[in-house]
């Protein structure tokens, strides 16, 4: 998988993309992650990307012109399959989303930032517009690095157990049981006896039951 994300403010990026599941990824060759600065495609002497609002109002917008090249550069050299602007009244990006994402080959993320981008970008160049929920973020980066994580970490191969991603959270529509390691006692706090005891048919059954009743308290929207 290729993720291009373009941003007017790619410093935000660089640490997420070097350490921990997305670092091992890009030196296992499963993913390729490229950050592009939007001020290299600004040709004016101050490498201006924004400007405010026709009609008045508060904020700033991304102007069409370096995005444009930008993506429209990335496209003469590969096809994507899908053009994505992170927004906040983009369609809500969920589980079911991110295994979907996870399987395409190229994919280009758009940050925005200010106030937004010009319109005529969202209506010619972009595919998909995700926002991660009901607020508001000062810039597109950290949305993106969310979603560029949620897929990553699906590719076969990135995680060392891949069963660990089967298992998550939302994959099958419930919510995780709770997990428990060494020491068996701690501060009188012990580890339920089902986990202990080397039945993996009652340890199943009781996993079940742990996410099905936390799913119920906390999101029966779910079920």
């Amino acid at each position: 998988m290729r993720i291009d994300i373009i941003s007017g403010v790619p410093q935000l990026l660089n640490y997420p993309l070097s350490e921990s599941i997305l670092k091992r990824a890009q030196q296992k060759k499963l993913a390729e992650i490229i950050v592009h600065d939007l001020r290299t495609f600004a040709h004016d002497k101050h490498k201006i990307i924004d400007l405010p609002p026709y009609g008045g109002g508060a904020g700033m917008i991304l102007k069409p012109e370096p995005i444009f090249e930008c993506i429209e550069k990335l496209q003469s050299e590969r096809s994507y399959d899908e053009i994505i602007y992170v927004t906040a009244d983009g369609e809500r990006f969920d589980q079911k989303m991110a295994n979907t994402l996870s399987l395409k080959k190229n994919l280009i993320i758009l940050c925005g930032h200010y106030k937004g981008i010009d319109q005529r970008v969202r209506e010619a160049l972009i595919t998909k517009e995700i926002s991660i929920g009901d607020y508001v973020l000062t810039g597109g980066e950290l949305a993106a690095m969310v979603i560029t994580d949620a897929m990553v970490r699906l590719i076969p191969g990135v995680i060392g157990d891949g069963e660990s991603a089967l298992t998550d959270s939302f994959q099958d529509g419930l919510l995780d049981a709770p997990s428990y390691t060494r020491p068996e006692d701690f501060r009188g706090m012990k580890v339920p006896e089902v986990l202990l005891g080397g039945n993996h048919k009652e340890v199943s059954k009781w996993k079940d039951q742990q996410r099905r009743s936390k799913t119920e308290e906390r999101r029966k929207d779910l079920l």
